[in-house]
């Protein structure tokens, strides 16, 4: 133990693995509702999509620093395997990155607009957020398969998006739940509803799929007696299931008491899968292709790395969870005076 902290070459790739990673599902979990209500977006009327909006906005645009902080630790703490996944992913990144301007400039500019002119930029917000979604989804079902372009893996990919798009509206689903009420929340309910079945599917699809992606992903998972001490995942993400189906069966209870329960059970389903898919992948950035250890910068680099993280991560932690807490509670009527 005492060797492994004081051997910077080994902790330090650790330690922003974890920033990394954890940055990733934060990021998944918060830009996904946002991205989530964008794609429910065609389905409510133009006073709901301003609540809808309303919603999101004093957090869509601070969401998205998970992304950037991801990427940047991706780029300094892990230089080769940056250059190895985003020249994979090249194209899929391209999409994203169009449909986070398109939903940027929208979102802004439907706020601007003439009433006339605003059915164009909702339709631009919703585009952005299936141009996002689906292009996130595509790019987790290719590195799963090992960022291989052959036809099995695109064929997966493109299941992981459509699912992972269904699973962002699911989730913006359940933050509608969360922050609206009356006609609009029951509108939130049967979407959720509709949306639990490609959740499902997904986490089937990438539960079933990444064991076989290499025989040791398959004996991390399957060998005695790891496959006893991982059950509590599997175990966890069933009982979760049962609570959302439970809760949205029962729609919005009086007194709006448990309108939390789809939004948080959803954001422990997104966490384990996540866990999952970390454990099986470790140590590699790169599936079967390069470790956290090959791919890393020198430990000095590192080192100074770590202490601007120090700074700059306290400071983002503390400003999403000011305005979280600052606009707490049910979205009112969107105003722009």
């Amino acid at each position: 133990m005492l060797d492994f902290l004081g051997d910077p070459a080994v902790w330090l790739p650790i330690a922003f693995a974890v920033l990394m990673g954890g940055s990733i599902l934060i990021y998944v979990i918060l830009d996904g509702f946002d991205l989530g209500v964008g794609l429910l977006f065609p389905f409510a009327d133009a006073g709901e999509r301003d609540r809808m909006v309303a919603s999101i906005g004093p957090f869509w645009d601070a969401n998205e620093t998970w992304l950037v902080l991801a990427i940047g630790i991706l780029l300094v703490a892990f230089p080769v395997a940056h250059g190895v996944i985003l020249t994979a992913l090249y194209l899929p990144v391209f999409v994203m990155l169009i449909g986070l301007i398109l939903r940027g400039v929208a979102f802004e500019f439907r706020a601007k607009a003439r009433i006339e002119q605003r059915p164009l930029w909702n339709a631009a917000f919703c585009w952005g957020s299936l141009m996002t979604s689906l292009s996130q989804g595509f790019m987790l079902g290719l590195y799963i398969m090992g960022l291989n372009w052959d036809f099995p893996s695109v064929v997966f990919a493109l299941l992981t998006g459509l699912c992972l798009t269904g699973a962002y509206a699911f989730i913006g689903a359940g933050w509608l739940i969360l922050k609206t009420d009356g006609p609009l929340q029951e509108k939130a309910v049967n979407w959720a509803r509709r949306g639990l079945p490609w959740v499902l599917v997904g986490l089937g699809a990438v539960s079933v799929a990444t064991p076989f992606v290499s025989p040791r992903i398959f004996d991390k998972w399957f060998s005695f007696p790891e496959v006893m001490l991982l059950a509590p995942l599997p175990l966890g993400s069933l009982l979760l299931i049962i609570v959302l189906y439970l809760s949205l069966r029962a729609g919005p209870h009086r007194n709006d008491a448990w309108s939390w329960v789809p939004f948080a059970a959803t954001m422990g389903l997104f966490a384990l899968g996540f866990f999952g898919m970390a454990y099986s992948f470790y140590p590699y950035v790169v599936p079967e292709a390069l470790t956290i250890y090959e791919s890393a910068s020198a430990p000095e680099s590192l080192m100074i790395i770590l202490f601007g993280v120090m700074f700059v991560l306290p400071a983002i932690i503390g400003y999403t969870a000011l305005s979280y807490y600052v606009f707490r509670g049910k979205a009112t009527e969107l105003r722009y005076d």
